[in-house]
């Protein structure tokens, strides 16, 4: 593999036997310092850390961002969509975490930062160990708490079949985590007939700040009607793949010229890695939420809420704060009882540290001088 195109100041490596794993991972500033551990989503990597890893090193932390299990560099986990779910689940992939800073020599960690999947990853590493992940820092995806016990509502009505009713509207229409979670998705993204650089562009650009299609707002319920009002790229058209969904709104020759938060040189890493590994790895993660096999592990921690400080970032052109009607409103008044701050940056959509990474790393300085 060839080396990847990293920024003056962070350097790559590998540490081996981390639960079963060879972890890949980039890192900033000195060992001994102080870590911030920064956990990344999907379809991302840890190079999407890259510009704001070594300002925060200059803030005096060592700044650790791994390719998760299911990405990049990092082996030792299964691409079968057959494979064994259970090395995906939440509560292994805190194992991971909390496998990689022993490995490191840390003991624990001022924050741990996740982004998009990597958010309730890490609200996951603040429920499960507060003594390790003293800090928590979630962005893109709000928290709602963990599930609740079946028996605290005994005999609750099931709700009505969110699928079909999606498939049931005058535009028909699924959800895009039980696409993911299906066989096909990860071969349509691979083999994308437009190209897999072209769809990576055309992904990241419909999630992002520059299509100006994108203004999210709050979502009526958990309803086929209220979700249709969602983008394509998250209430896809019925007969899609992700790869046709997001063709049309591919940007301009002109546009992505002038795109100065991911240039064609850092595409290409993502286009690289993911045209060797695929994208099942983190297809996995998604299937263990959709087919809920992991749901009674998750519910252990029934009632408890993140008591540490904690900091939600998300751009002010994104979408995903809203995906589920009212988590981001469950976050700051019930999961995370110590918010010091819930932001959503101008400028920015999803990839609001890659779009934005001057006030994410400002944001994320103040936080940590504060708490």
């Amino acid at each position: 593999m060839d080396d990847l195109p990293l920024p003056p100041g962070i350097r790559a490596r590998f540490i081996e036997g981390v639960n079963g794993l060879r972890v890949h991972l980039l890192e900033a500033g000195e060992p001994g310092r102080p870590c911030l551990l920064l956990l990344h989503g999907f379809p991302e990597l840890a190079y999407s850390w890259r510009k704001v890893m070594r300002p925060l090193a200059e803030a005096g932390y060592h700044v650790v961002a791994p390719d998760q299990r299911g990405y990049g560099r990092t082996t030792g986990w299964s691409a079968e969509y057959d494979g064994d779910l259970a090395p995906f689940r939440m509560f292994n992939l805190v194992r991971d975490a909390m496998g990689l800073l022993a490995a490191l020599g840390h003991d624990g960690v001022e924050a741990v930062i996740g982004h998009d999947f990597g958010s309730p990853v890490a609200a996951w590493c603040g429920l499960l160990r507060p003594d390790i992940f003293r800090r928590v820092v979630l962005m893109s995806a709000p928290f709602g708490g963990p599930p609740g016990l079946p028996e605290a509502a005994p005999g609750r009505a099931a709700g009505p079949d969110i699928h079909a009713a999606l498939a049931a509207l005058p535009r028909p229409r699924k959800h895009y985590q039980w696409y993911y979670s299906t066989r096909p998705a990860n071969a349509e993204m691979q083999h994308a007939p437009q190209g897999l650089p072209a769809f990576l562009r055309a992904y990241y650009h419909v999630k992002s700040a520059d299509w100006a299609e994108n203004r999210p707002a709050p979502l009526a319920g958990w309803t086929a009607e209220a979700l249709a009002t969602m983008p394509g790229y998250y209430i896809m058209d019925l007969g899609k793949g992700m790869a046709e969904q997001v063709a049309p709104d591919m940007p301009s020759p002109e546009s992505v010229a002038a795109n100065g938060w991911l240039p064609e040189a850092e595409l290409a890493v993502y286009a690289g890695e993911y045209a060797r590994t695929g994208f099942q790895g983190g297809l996995q993660w998604y299937r263990c939420r959709t087919e809920g096999r992991f749901e009674a592990e998750l519910q252990l921690m029934a009632g408890r809420r993140l008591e540490q400080p904690s900091l939600f970032i998300a751009g002010a052109s994104d979408w995903g704060i809203h995906q589920v009607p009212g988590s981001l409103e469950r976050m700051q008044r019930q999961a995370c009882t110590r918010m010091l701050g819930c932001h959503l940056v101008p400028g920015a959509g999803h990839w609001v540290q890659q779009e934005q990474p001057e006030r994410t790393v400002a944001l994320l300085r103040e936080f940590l001088a504060a708490s």
